[in-house]
């Protein structure tokens, strides 16, 4: 009588079955790999190489990221008849990128996106005077921000669809902001058509930290077209009015009733030319929405008819910076003919609120020593026919 081991029969099959995942992964992970490729990009003024990191989902999707402001220089997405298209904004120079960019195309943007009033704020009984780059008020982190600087570009073996992690340190007193701060991004690119960037930092001194993407969208897939008949959405009951400088006033004003109300899908173009002397403030729409619920969840939604293409913006962050490319002004050559006139491109920069560190009402953007600024934003493409 022969007398069956089945704890040995277990282990066995256990085995055979961790064997088989481990293949698997090790399979997913040498796929992602070789959906990124790495190309050279341009030389700037300084004689520095830049490189160029080709991202490809599974669907034929592609991101395109240069290490040098961590810029996104082209997304593609699919209209109704299959066709991907770029959508995003950007020059059709190297050089343009690395000599001001001036509408900071694609860019990552820190120490702090938006605008902080008279570029300066107090911490822990210090006041500290940063960059002054926009009339009286720092914008976007200084003439010097992240969006100029070198970053760190590795891909990331082990994740689960091509994946990018970008870091950069910012020394302490760059461009007058305190602390040590180690900052680091990843960008993923999935293939349910997601673009997904998550932020991290650290500090060795207390500072303020507002990271966000700014890339122009214009999901029409020419340039030279304005965005005004993109239909938005946004999941927000309220705005932040501005002052002349586009600084908050503190406000913090219903839309319901007044251009601002996007609770309910409409034209970008609809009512961007009211007599609204908000819009007059800011040439259109340059304003912070503060979005209704917490945590990871959908907080806005762009469909453009006549290609079929939907742009979904998902985040855990308090705010959105919708901009509707008002500072446009034709000086340079779109990727696709043409010239990046005004309103050729929309920007939702998930973000906290412009000038926090001097309006103790808004959500902290304070970051001391111990703790982790975290932060996530999903761009999600998809078809409407």
């Amino acid at each position: 009588m022969k007398i069956i081991n089945y704890n040995l029969i277990i282990i066995a099959l256990l085995f055979v079955v961790g064997c088989s995942k481990k293949e698997n992964n090790n399979q997913s992970q040498k796929e992602n790999m070789e959906n990124i490729q790495v190309s050279d990009y341009g030389v700037t003024a300084k004689d520095d190489s830049i490189k160029k990191y080709t991202l490809t989902n599974k669907n034929g999707m592609k991101l395109e990221v240069i290490n040098f402001g961590g810029i996104i220089t082209s997304l593609t997405a699919p209209d109704k008849n299959g066709k991907y298209e770029d959508v995003v904004l950007g020059f059709t120079k190297p050089e343009d990128y690395f000599n001001g960019n001036p509408y900071y195309f694609g860019a990552l943007i820190g120490r702090y996106g938006n605008r902080i009033a008279n570029a300066k704020f107090a911490l822990e009984g210090k006041t500290y005077n940063i960059d002054k780059n926009d009339g009286p008020n720092s914008l976007h982190g200084g003439k010097e921000g992240f969006h100029t600087k070198f970053w760190n570009i590795e891909p990331v073996k082990d994740a689960k669809f091509p994946t990018l992690k970008l870091t950069y340190t910012s020394a302490d007193g760059e461009e007058g902001y305190p602390g040590k701060l180690s900052v680091t991004v990843l960008y993923t690119l999935t293939d349910d058509n997601a673009l997904e960037i998550s932020y991290e930092a650290t500090t060795d001194k207390a500072t303020v930290v507002n990271l966000t993407q700014h890339s122009y969208f214009n999901l029409s897939g020419n340039f030279a077209k304005t965005i005004t008949d993109h239909e938005l959405q946004i999941n927000a009951d309220k705005f932040l009015p501005v002052n002349e400088t586009l600084i908050p006033t503190g406000e913090q004003k219903a839309v319901k009733g007044s251009p601002f109300d996007f609770t309910v899908s409409k034209p970008i173009g609809k009512d961007i030319n009211s007599d609204d002397d908000q819009l007059k403030k800011g040439k259109g729409y340059d304003h912070n929405w503060i979005l209704n619920g917490s945590g990871m969840r959908n907080i806005a939604k762009v469909y453009h008819p006549q290609s079929g293409r939907v742009m979904e913006v998902l985040t855990d962050e308090p705010g959105v910076q919708f901009y509707s490319g008002n500072f446009l002004d034709g000086k340079f050559d779109t990727k696709t003919g043409g010239k990046n006139e005004f309103r050729t491109g929309f920007c939702l920069e998930t973000q906290h609120f412009p000038d926090s560190p001097n309006q103790p009402s808004f959500p902290s953007t304070e970051l001391k020593p111990g703790q982790k600024y975290q932060a996530k934003t999903i761009y999600k493409f998809s078809v409407k026919k």
